[in-house]
This record gives C-alpha cells, sequence and structure tokens, in this order.
C-alpha cells in the first residue's frame, strides 16, 4: 500500500506541473481563475490536515508523556532535544551563510531592483523576550487549539500530562480516555490522508498555472543556489543520521518518502506532520518520543527555514552591493538564531524573520519583493528539508533515550497512543 501510494503522489506531481503549464500557456486570459478554483481543492486539504493537528497532537503527547513516568526523564529529553535543535539551527544558518558567499547569486543580478524604499506588506517588528514568552503561553487552550498553536498546546499539554503523572490513581479513566482518542485520531488521519493524492495535483497545477515555470527563469541563479544549498544540508542530515543511528536510518528515509513529497508538492510542513508521526512509529521510535519531540520541532527545528533566512538575507545585501563583513554577517547569524525562535504560527514565518533581520541591518526589506513571486517554489524545498531534519531529530533522541526498538523487535511488546497505524494493522512498538 505504502509504495502504491508513493506512486500516486508522483503521478499527482506530474499531472499537476503538466496540466499547469498547459492552463499557463494556452489559457493566458483564464489562468488566474482556474488557478485560484484548483487550490482551493488544496486549501481543504490543507483545512483537514489543520482540523486534526490539534487533538491528534494533544492526545499522543499527553499519553505519551503520562506512559513516560518520572518528570525527571522529561526534563532529560527535553534537555536532549533542545540541544539537538539549536546544534542543528546553528548548522543550518552557518551553510547558508557559507554557500550564498561562495556562490554569490546577486553579485551580477541582472534584473531591475526594487526602489529601497518600497514597502513588502510583511509584518515587520524586533524580536523581544516579552513577544516570545506571551506567545508560548496560552490565554486559553481552547484558543491555542482553535489557531493551530502546536507551541501552546505542546506547553498544556506537558503540565496537563504532568498533573495526571502526580494523581496515577485519579487519572487512569482520564488517561484510557486520552489513549482512545489518541488512536480514533489516528485512524481519522487515515481518512483525510486518502486525499493527500488530490491535494498535491492541486496545489501543483495551480502554482504552475498561476505562475508558469519561466517565473523561476529571472531567479535561477538564486534558486539554483538556494537548492544547492538544500541538497548539501540534506547530505549533511543524512551522514549524521548514518552516524548516529547506523545503517538502519536508510529504512528511515524511506519510511519519509510519502511526508517528503506531501510537505514538498503542498509547501506546507505541517500537512506532512501526520504522514512522519506514523513512519517514525514505524520505524521503531517510541510513541513517548515522537509525540514529544516532532510538535516541538516544528517550532523550534526547521533546518531548511533557519538556511534560507541566511542565503536569502545575504542574496539581497549582495543584489544592492551592500558590503556586509564577516563580523556583521555572523551577528545576523545570532540575530536569526533568537529571533527565528519567535515566530511559531506566523503566516509565511521566514519572510517575516528576514524582513526584520534587513531592516536591524538597514538592508532594504523591498529586496524581498524580487523573492515574493517565487516564494512558493522555494517553501517547497524548505518544507522537505524540515521535515527530514524533525525526523531525524526524534529518532536520534530516541536513540538517545534508549527507546528506538530493535528492528527484530518491531511487532512485540505494549502498544501507547501513536503506536497505531492509521488506515493498516496496528504496529506494535515496545512499551
Amino acid at each position: 500500500m505504502s509504495n502504491r501510494f508513493t506512486q500516486y503522489i508522483l503521478i499527482a506531481m506530474a499531472l499537476g506541473i503538466v496540466m499547469g503549464t498547459m492552463v499557463f500557456n494556452y489559457l493566458p486570459d483564464n489562468r488566474g481563475e482556474i488557478a485560484a478554483n484548483v487550490n482551493l481543492i488544496a486549501m481543504l486539504f490543507l483545512r483537514l490536515i489543520k482540523m486534526i493537528i490539534a487533538p491528534l497532537v494533544f492526545a499522543t503527547l499527553v499519553g505519551g508523556i503520562a506512559h513516560m513516568g518520572s518528570g525527571s526523564k522529561l526534563g532529560r529529553i527535553f534537555a536532549k532535544t533542545m540541544g539537538w535543535f539549536v546544534s542543528a539551527s546553528f548548522i543550518s544558518l552557518l551553510l547558508g551563510l557559507v554557500m550564498v558567499n561562495l556562490l554569490q547569486p546577486g553579485a551580477n543580478f541582472p534584473g531591475t531592483l526594487p526602489a529601497a524604499g518600497q514597502s513588502t506588506g510583511l509584518p515587520v517588528s524586533a524580536f523581544s523576550i516579552e513577544k516570545f514568552l506571551t506567545h508560548l503561553i496560552p490565554t486559553s487552550i481552547a484558543d491555542a487549539m482553535a489557531q493551530n498553536e502546536i507551541l501552546q498546546i505542546v506547553i498544556f499539554a506537558v503540565f496537563f500530562a504532568v498533573a495526571m503523572g502526580a494523581m496515577p490513581e485519579r487519572s487512569k479513566p482520564m488517561l484510557a480516555l486520552i489513549d482512545d482518542l489518541g488512536h480514533i485520531m489516528l485512524k481519522v488521519t487515515g481518512y483525510v490522508m486518502l486525499f493527500a493524492p488530490l491535494a498535491v495535483w492541486a496545489a501543483i497545477m495551480a502554482t504552475v498555472a498561476k505562475n508558469g515555470l519561466g517565473v523561476l527563469w529571472k531567479l535561477i541563479v538564486f534558486m539554483g543556489g538556494f537548492y544547492l544549498s538544500l541538497m548539501i544540508l540534506w547530505g549533511i542530515l543524512v551522514m549524521v543520521g548514518f552516524i548516529v543511528i547506523g545503517p538502519r536510518y536508510s529504512h528511515l528515509l524511506r519510511l519519509i518518502r510519502e511526508p517528503l513529497m506531501i510537505a514538498f508538492s503542498t509547501a506546507s510542513s505541517e500537512a506532512a506532520y501526520p504522514k512522519t508521526l506514523e513512519g517514525l512509529n514505524k520505524f521503531g521510535a517510541s510513541s513517548r518520543i515522537s509525540s514529544f519531540v516532532l510538535p516541538l520541532g516544528y517550532s523550534f527545528n526547521l533546518d531548511g527555514t533557519m538556511m534560507y533566512c541566511t542565503f536569502a538575507s545575504i542574496f539581497i545585501a549582495q543584489t544592492y552591493h551592500i558590503e556586509m563583513s564577516l563580523g556583521t554577517q555572523l551577528a545576523m547569524l545570532a540575530t536569526l538564531m533568537i529571533t527565528s525562535k519567535g515566530v511559531a504560527g506566523v503566516p509565511r514565518a521566514s519572510l517575516v524573520v528576514i524582513a526584520s533581520t534587513l531592516s536591524q541591518f538597514n538592508i532594504p526589506e523591498a529586496g524581498l519583493l524580487m523573492i515574493m513571486g517565487i516564494d512558493t517554489f522555494l517553501d517547497m524545498g524548505r518544507s522537505a528539508t524540515n521535515v527530514i531534519g524533525n525526523s531525524l531529530a526524534t529518532a536520534v533522541v530516541a536513540k538517545w533515550e534508549g527507546e528506538l526498538a530493535p528492528e527484530h523487535e518491531l511487532g512485540r511488546g505494549d502498544m501507547v497512543p501513536g503506536d497505531m497505524i492509521p488506515g493498516e494493522i496496528p504496529a506494535l512498538g515496545h512499551g
């Protein structure tokens, strides 16, 4: 079934490119309307994903932590997770900085530059601890779930699960209810994912029909450099995976093919969350770990987005012939390291982060207008990279905690929320 689903996704992507190109070339007067109508299918799929994210994260996370045991273990896992996230973010930002300086994609930019004072319309504001902390803590769990604020849901779920752990006898009925909710939500996820190939076709077709593939040629040097840098980042992540996890890591790469393609074609990491969780549980990562690390990764471990921030910021400086010393560039890297952590849940987060950073370093924010037209094509690569980074982080933390079942043990043991594979026979992990 898995291989067949992968084939459906690939066929949908190819059909989307072909049909989108035909609309762009042969129906120029109607391309905008057709793109909007077709994109509605993709938007409905993304809304279905958003519909299940909050209860899925809450149920699997609370169930996982409640089964985890002592609070000291939770603290240890959190420390290891954040240590990995900070290291991965630094490497991603540094790689973007190195590659943009080596390739110099903006040095001889052939296009017309936007006027330096032109506005992008993006909400630009300096990072502050106050904003970050107030965003971190939900004023209401109902509001956090309504807004799909994953980080806020994680914060509440941790408090809730720890409180349940402090009252083991009283919480037994609630834990059984949450376990059942987790399994039901995974079943719902299986139904929703049946629409993924249709959504992939719609997303690709709408993007190509509206913009055409020709738009890419205007910034081909920038795009080529960025995707080359992404390939190098993928290589680093895969190499680290083999070093830490061993040859078995190739199995995880096969398991996350589907979420990778979903993230790439819909330009949404969030759309790939359920399938990524499923792949990690099939791989043998305990749901106690995957249900904790993966949601945190969606706020703190966006490797593709990190690299894009430094790459795009320096590219814009290059196009305007603004000289930046090594010290200034490292200061920008340090700034991005902090500011990028404070925009979880912000639409078009990477563009907002870049716009804020440019203003702090006296680089024209208008430079973003050059790349906003191709941002969807760039976001495809960023989203796919985020899936690789987060799945690796989860698998590594599981390995460090001894919560990664040896392959010969898969299929035996006790089942906890997250170990059931949507739409298939339950895959039993170790208890």
